[in-house]
C-alpha cells in the first residue's frame, strides 16, 4: 500500500494543520498519486472505491489552489447524490478550516433553494452540488461558471448511469476551457472515457485496483454513540465483555491521549501509543500489552502497524476510519489463530454512511446494537462470577470450607446457608447487581446525569487546585466504588459535580460527608434538579495542567 507523509507534500500550514485536526497521518494510495499530480495542474482520471480517501485526493489539492481573497466561484465539484454532496463538503470545509475566509457551499435539491442564493450572494469559492440543482441556479443567473478554474466529477460513473449526462455536459461546456479537470469514478465505462477524450488534456491515469477485504472470523458490531458519549459507552462495552486485551482506535494522536487519560482515571490498565513516541517508549509499552500488564492498548493506525499479539479479543474503533482497507487491518488484529475475535464501532449522524460502505467493500455484516447499561453490565459480572463458582465446585477441595460453613450456620441459628452465600456473593460483588435487565439510555435529560446514575454536588472545585482525578480516585479509595462505575465529572471553580450508580449514592454521600480531598474538608449532597453546571466544564481526563499525568492505575 503506497503511502507518504502529507507534511512531504509541501503543502500550507493552514492544509496541514486541517490535515491533522482530520486524525490523517499519512496519505492513502489514492492521495500519494494524485495530490501531487493535481498540485503540478495536470488533468486526473482517477479509479478508486468509495472509502479510499478520494475526496482529499481533489479536496486538499483545491485548497492549495484556491485564492481565499476572492468571493467568486473557483471550483466545483459534481456529486451524484445529494447524500455524497454533504459528505464531500463538510470533509473539504473541514480539511480548510484554517483557511481563513473559505467558503464551500453544497447545493442539492430538496433544500431551499432560497437559502442557497442568499449564501451565493455572500461569496462563495467552492460549490459542492448535484448535477440538477446546479442546473437550476445556471438558468436563474443566481450561478456563473465564468471564473472555474477546476472542475470536478466526483463518482462519475454513478451520475452517467442516473442520466445526468447532458447536465453534465452542458455544465462543463459552461466553464472556461483552461480549467483543470478531474475525473473519480469507481469504473471506467466507454462512456467515461470518451467525455474524459472530450473535457481533459493529456490526463494522468490513477488507477487503485480494489482488493479482496476479507473479514472471517470476527463478530463485528457498531453502536450509535455521539461523540461526547463515547468515553461512557467504551466504558460499559469493556466492562461488558470483559476482553483479556483489547486495541482502541482513534484517528488522532490527541484522541489517543484524550482515551487513554479516560480510562486510566477510571481505573483501566491502559496506555497509548502513537507517532510522537520514540523507540523506545513504544517497545515499552508493547513489552507492556504482550504481557497483560496492560490490557486496552489505545493507538492510531500508523503506530498500531506491525502489532502482533495474537490474545487480542477484541478492537473498538473509538473513531470510525476514513479508508475501508484501514478498518479491515484494524479488526483483523483480533480474531486470530482460530479464535472468534470481536470489533466495536461508534458511530453518529452521517458516519452511518461508512458503515455502509465498509459492509458493501468487505460483504461482511455489521450488526446494530445497543449499548450496554449499567444494569446489562451488573448481569453480565453475576454471570461470570458464578460460572466461577460452578468450576470451583466441579474441581472439588472444598472439605475444608464445607466444615467452617456448617459451624457457621450452627452458630448462627437464625441464619441459613442460603443467606450465607448471599452475603458472602454481596461482599465479593458490591451491592450493584439488581438481578434484571432493562433498556437505560446513556443520558436523562431531566437532570443532565445518566439514567441509573445520581449526581452528587461538593462545595469544592479549581479554586482548591482540585482536579477530576482527585475527585474519582477519593471516591472509589474511601467507597471502594471501581474508578470505571463513576460518571460524569464536571469541575467548575469552587463546587463540582459528580455523577455515581444509584445504588452507591447513599453510602458515597455518607463515607465522604466531612471527608478531606487535598486537604480541603468537603460537604457532599445529592444535588437538586435545578442546579446549574459548574461555571467551568471539564470533560473527564482532562486535568487542570497539561503536564500533570494520572497516577499509576490500580489493579483490577
Amino acid at each position: 500500500m503506497e503511502t507518504i507523509k502529507f507534511e512531504s507534500l509541501n503543502l500550507t500550514t493552514e492544509t496541514l494543520k486541517g490535515i491533522e485536526d482530520m486524525g490523517f497521518e499519512e496519505t492513502s494510495p489514492i492521495q500519494a498519486q494524485s495530490i501531487p499530480a493535481i498540485l503540478q495542474g495536470r488533468d486526473i482520471i482517477g479509479q478508486a472505491q468509495t472509502g479510499t480517501g478520494k475526496t482529499a485526493s481533489f479536496g486538499i489539492p483545491l485548497l492549495e489552489k484556491i485564492d481565499t481573497q476572492s468571493k467568486t466561484i473557483q471550483a466545483i465539484v459534481l456529486c451524484p447524490t445529494r447524500e455524497l454532496a454533504i459528505q464531500v463538503a463538510e470533509e473539504i470545509s473541514a480539511l480548510g478550516k484554517f483557511h481563513k475566509g473559505l467558503n464551500v457551499l453544497p447545493v442539492y435539491g430538496g433544500q431551499p433553494i432560497e437559502r442557497q442564493i442568499k449564501a451565493l450572494r455572500q461569496g462563495v469559492q467552492i460549490i459542492i452540488g448535484t448535477p440538477g440543482r446546479l442546473m437550476d441556479h445556471m438558468s436563474r443567473k443566481t450561478l456563473t461558471l465564468d471564473n472555474i478554474r477546476y472542475a470536478v466529477l466526483d463518482e462519475a460513473d454513478e451520475m452517467l448511469d442516473m442520466g445526468f449526462r447532458d447536465d453534465i455536459e452542458t455544465i462543463l461546456a459552461a466553464t472556461p476551457r483552461q480549467r483543470q479537470t478531474i475525473f473519480f469514478s469507481a469504473t471506467m465505462p466507454v462512456a467515461i472515457t470518451r467525455m474524459a477524450e472530450k473535457y481533459l488534456t493529456d490526463p494522468k491515469i490513477v488507477k487503485i485496483s480494489h482488493k479482496v477485504l476479507t473479514v472471517p472470523g470476527i463478530d463485528q458490531i457498531f453502536f450509535e454513540a455521539h461523540k461526547g458519549k463515547r468515553m461512557e459507552a467504551l466504558s460499559r462495552i469493556i466492562d461488558y465483555y470483559n476482553p483479556k486485551l483489547s486495541i482502541v482506535f482513534s484517528n488522532t494522536k490527541r484522541g489517543v491521549d484524550h482515551i487513554v487519560r479516560h480510562l486510566q482515571v477510571r481505573g483501566y490498565l491502559a496506555d497509548g501509543l502513537h507517532g510522537d513516541m520514540n523507540q523506545n517508549q513504544r517497545d515499552r509499552v508493547m513489552a507492556a500489552f504482550r504481557s497483560g500488564n496492560t490490557e486496552i492498548l489505545v493507538a492510531t493506525d500508523v503506530a498500531a502497524r506491525g502489532i502482533d499479539v495474537d490474545d487480542i479479543e477484541a478492537v473498538i474503533n473509538f473513531d470510525i476510519p476514513n479508508d475501508v482497507e484501514y478498518y479491515v487491518h484494524r479488526i483483523g488484529r483480533t480474531g486470530r489463530a482460530g479464535r472468534q475475535g470481536k470489533a466495536f464501532t461508534f458511530v453518529s449522524g452521517k458516519e452511518m454512511y461508512k458503515i455502509r460502505d465498509i459492509q458493501k467493500f468487505t460483504k461482511s455484516k455489521i450488526s446494530q446494537q445497543r449499548i450496554p447499561s449499567i444494569v446489562d453490565v451488573e448481569q453480565a459480572r453475576s454471570e461470570k462470577f458464578m460460572g466461577l463458582i460452578k468450576e470451583t465446585i466441579a474441581a472439588g477441595g472444598l472439605d475444608k470450607y464445607l466444615g467452617i460453613v456448617e459451624r457457621f450456620i450452627e452458630k448462627e441459628e437464625d441464619s441459613s446457608s442460603l443467606e450465607m452465600s448471599a452475603a458472602l456473593l454481596k461482599m465479593l460483588m458490591g451491592p450493584g447487581f439488581e438481578g434484571e435487565s432493562h433498556e437505560e439510555p446513556l443520558s436523562d435529560t431531566m437532570t443532565g446525569s445518566e439514567r441509573g446514575m445520581v449526581r452528587l454536588s461538593l462545595n469544592i472545585g479549581q479554586e482548591n487546585d482540585i482536579a477530576i482525578k482527585d475527585i474519582v480516585g477519593a471516591i472509589a479509595g474511601e467507597t471502594g466504588i471501581p474508578g470505571r462505575l463513576i460518571g460524569k465529572v464536571d469541575v467548575g471553580r469552587n463546587n463540582s459535580f459528580v455523577d455515581v450508580p444509584g445504588e452507591y449514592a447513599s453510602n458515597v454521600i455518607e463515607v465522604m460527608d466531612g471527608n478531606q480531598i487535598r486537604g480541603k474538608r468537603i460537604k457532599i449532597r445529592k444535588a437538586g434538579l435545578d442546579e446549574n453546571i459548574p461555571s467551568v466544564r471539564r470533560k473527564p481526563g482532562f486535568h487542570k495542567s497539561r503536564k500533570s499525568r494520572p497516577k499509576k492505575p490500580r489493579q483490577r
